[in-house]
């Protein structure tokens, strides 16, 4: 097993964190490494970080499993003083690590890392990455994938110091997607994610021709289960329009134009590209408020109907047609307005119809003033 800890910037280690060769791992075998207690202080960028996702990155082979039971047990400690797994560190926190003593057997077990990976680059400098996510990419392991864009980028840069995601895309969405490399840019984009200062807006492909009079979809949508006996998704989450007064409901907005009306090729069922902008960041928001309103996102395998996806599987349209075209933030550091865009990607833009591409084009493309 490798060094467990990495001193990040301005970590102070004791001496008493110095490899001790005669320790032994929990299997009997001498001279394992990091069978020592460390001693690490947070350093600014890593401040306001969860420590159980602290610990993750810098405890890298270590089983999660391992990381909660030594928080749990207080062997873990801040300032000296017994932690939880959400405690939040902040920047000079003493963290005590005790010794790290992991059996071959569950070294074997570990999880191994994500394959490294580097994805096509809209915008990169000192704080911010923009990529072009593809489809079929989540973004975070987790719900049975073990590793996204993020570990993959984290694996693909070991010198990076920081990489954590601005937001979220769902897995089957394709486009652009935030990633901080300073704790300080993080926090400054997800507040102007949570004061909704950003300006996002997607291309969506959507069953009938949208009325042309329909702008603002205004509904609260709420997030549930569905019920045993359901089927294959029984136990996944769903979203879905709701009341008002409804215990869980979360205001939803959403504004549509409509660029183009056209048909997909081999297919004569009427369909509607959208440019699709979203004053909230709920999950499936889009994908929720189009359904609901009689047209469904192509290609949607969640709420849309399973008898048109096989259709449109066999003309070509493989995947869910929404993509995250354009978007607007102000940068962390300089404060200018930046305007992103992605084009839609291959396996989208060749179902396009001349006449949905000219619309595209000529769709105003976002100025550092709207």
């Amino acid at each position: 097993m490798t060094a467990l800890v990495k001193n990040i910037i301005g970590a102070k280690q004791s001496p008493a964190a110095a490899p001790n060769p005669a320790d032994q791992n929990a299997s009997g075998e001498p001279g394992a490494p990091n069978a020592a207690i460390k001693f690490l202080t947070v350093d600014a960028e890593s401040a306001g970080q969860r420590l159980d996702n602290f610990l993750f990155r810098h405890l890298k082979g270590v089983p999660k499993t391992h990381v909660y039971r030594i928080i749990r047990s207080g062997e873990v400690r801040i300032n000296k003083g017994r932690v939880q797994a959400e405690t939040r560190i902040e920047a000079g926190d003493v963290l005590r690590l005790p010794p790290i003593r992991i059996s071959a057997r569950a070294e074997d077990g570990a999880t191994p890392p994500a394959p490294a990976r580097e994805f096509p680059v809209l915008l990169e400098d000192d704080a911010v990455l923009a990529i072009d996510k593809p489809a079929g990419v989540a973004v975070h392991g987790g719900s049975g994938v073990s590793f996204g864009v993020i570990e993959q980028l984290r694996t693909a840069r070991p010198g990076a110091k920081f990489l954590e995601l601005v937001h979220r895309l769902d897995r089957e969405t394709s486009g652009i997607l935030l990633v901080a490399k300073k704790r300080s840019a993080l926090v400054a984009l997800q507040d102007q994610f949570r004061e909704r200062e950003t300006g996002k807006t997607y291309l969506a492909l959507v069953e009938g021709a949208w009325p042309a009079n329909k702008k603002v979809l205004d509904a609260p949508l709420a997030k549930y289960l569905l019920p045993d006996g359901s089927g294959a998704g029984a136990g996944e989450r769903r979203v879905r329009v709701v009341a008002k007064d409804h215990p869980d409901a979360m205001r939803a907005v959403t504004l549509v134009r409509v660029l183009a009306r056209l048909t997909l090729p081999g297919d004569a069922t009427p369909m509607s590209l959208l440019a699709v902008t979203i004053k909230t960041g709920r999950t499936h928001q889009i994908r929720v408020h189009l359904a609901s309103a009689g047209h469904p996102i192509a290609g949607d395998d969640k709420y849309g109907e399973s008898d048109r996806q096989r259709a449109l599987q066999k003309i070509g349209l493989k995947r869910m047609f929404l993509h995250a075209w354009r978007l607007q933030f102000n940068h962390p550091a300089s404060g200018e307005r930046v305007a992103l865009q992605a084009g839609l990607p291959p396996e989208l833009n060749t179902l396009m119809p001349p006449t949905a591409l000219e619309a595209m084009a000529q769709h105003p493309t976002p100025t550092a003033h709207d």
